[in-house]
């Protein structure tokens, strides 16, 4: 017996060291990892300020902010967090206070709270920003906007920004979406840019400097190994989740297909259940009838199931509600935006009297509308024109945008 139970545990032992050593052999690395093994030497004496969060990790498990703190010379001196914190241990949209770190006694600034952008007192003595967070590649994720306004402060203080690429977690060639109209400028959605822009961090970083003239002193250490043609599960890497409602790396494409809808507050999109952003429905809807009539419209890529389900905590808890699920069949072809504008157009249809989407509140810029960055989806549906022409609207410029993204591009 007691030979069995030895070994169980050696057997246990060696396949925990075999998964953890399996994290160091990936097929892409990320920008940190290359520039621990290639360009440390070139920031000898330097001072750094890094913005980060959970995601900032090598290849191997280590903590970025741990990976540069080791290294001494550069010497890193401040940390910045954005949504979420530092450590990722707030609500989406919670308010994130400075603090220090404890593990290494550096302070942090928060660029959650009072500031969303440094200040020239915060940069004192910072010879380079760097840039270590993972993106989900959707217009509505915050942290790009904690980078851009990082990327004019480091402009207005002559200071260099560095991005430690990273991938994409979504098909890499995806664009999908409308271009954000200038007046529904945001937080949740700064530039005129697709709701999908199938751009690495590094990659976006390049098109806001250029194409927004914010003109900083950027430079990007280029990920070892990717391609467009990946997608998460094909880098290698382990995935941590960004956000507390992105546990997977699936995820990014569920959140690019419920999340506009989610900010209504009138459907859930499966925050508080188990299926994060992977749903749509209420305690008012027919599963039944929504999986029948989004199935009839044939969307590529994708399948609706009839779904109950009852939320644990948030908008609908403890409640009885009915709708469908969201299951990707290909992910070449599925369109998640396009995908959210027929959920939108077929629950209108089914449910005119419910008024999930507020549409006598036409171009009120609440968090919808900057989410989506539109007031037509409103004001179609408030004049009964099909949704499908919005589509065909937004596809002359999504066409636009395509070509004008080719020049910034880092990878095939």
């Amino acid at each position: 017996m007691r030979k069995n139970f030895y070994v169980i545990i050696f057997l246990f032992l060696f396949f925990k060291w075999s998964h953890l050593m399996s994290f160091a052999d990936t097929n892409v690395l990320p920008g940190i990892d290359v520039f621990l093994k290639k360009y440390v030497s070139e920031y000898k004496g330097k001072k750094i300020a890094l913005i980060t969060n959970p995601t900032g990790m090598t290849s191997d498990l280590k903590s970025t902010i741990d990976a540069l703190y080791e290294l001494k010379d550069p010497k890193l001196i401040k940390l910045f967090g954005p949504e979420h914190g530092l450590r990722g241990n707030y609500t989406a949209g919670e308010h994130v206070d400075d603090n220090k770190d404890n593990k290494t006694g550096v302070p942090i600034y928060s660029l959650y709270g009072k500031n969303r952008k440094p200040s020239k007192e915060m940069l004192k003595d910072v010879d380079v920003i760097f840039y270590d967070i993972q993106d989900i590649g959707i217009r509505p994720y915050t942290y790009i906007y904690t980078m851009a306004y990082a990327m004019e402060a480091a402009a207005e203080n002559n200071i260099e920004f560095v991005v430690l690429d990273r991938p994409i977690p979504m098909n890499g060639n995806l664009v999908d979406g409308n271009i954000l109209e200038p007046e529904f400028s945001s937080f949740i959605g700064l530039y005129p840019i697709p709701y999908v822009y199938g751009m690495t961090v590094g990659e976006l970083a390049r098109f806001f400097n250029e194409e927004f003239k914010i003109n900083c002193k950027l430079r990007v250490i280029k990920m070892e190994g990717y391609s467009h043609n990946m997608e998460y599960k094909d880098t290698g890497l382990l995935w941590i989740p960004p956000s507390p409602h992105i546990p997977r790396w699936e995820t990014s494409y569920y959140c690019a297909t419920t999340g506009g809808i989610g900010e209504l507050g009138t459907l859930s999109e499966g925050v508080g259940y188990t299926l994060p952003f992977e749903l749509i429905g209420s305690d008012s809807i027919d599963g039944d009838k929504l999986a029948a009539e989004l199935n009839s419209r044939n969307l590529e890529g994708v399948f609706f199931r009839p779904l109950s389900f009852k939320p644990y905590y948030g908008r609908f808890k403890g409640k009885s509600c009915s709708g469908v699920q969201i299951i990707i069949t290909d992910t070449k072809k599925f369109l998640p935006y396009t995908v959210q504008i027929n959920i939108i157009d077929a629950i209108q249809k089914l449910y005119p009297e419910k008024n999930f989407f507020k549409i006598d509140k036409t171009g009120s810029k609440d968090m919808f509308e900057k989410a989506m960055g539109t007031a037509k989806i409103r004001k179609y549906l408030k004049d009964k024109v099909p949704l499908n022409k919005f589509i065909e609207e937004y596809k002359k410029d999504l066409k636009k945008f395509k070509e004008k993204r080719k020049k910034y591009l880092l990878y095939d």
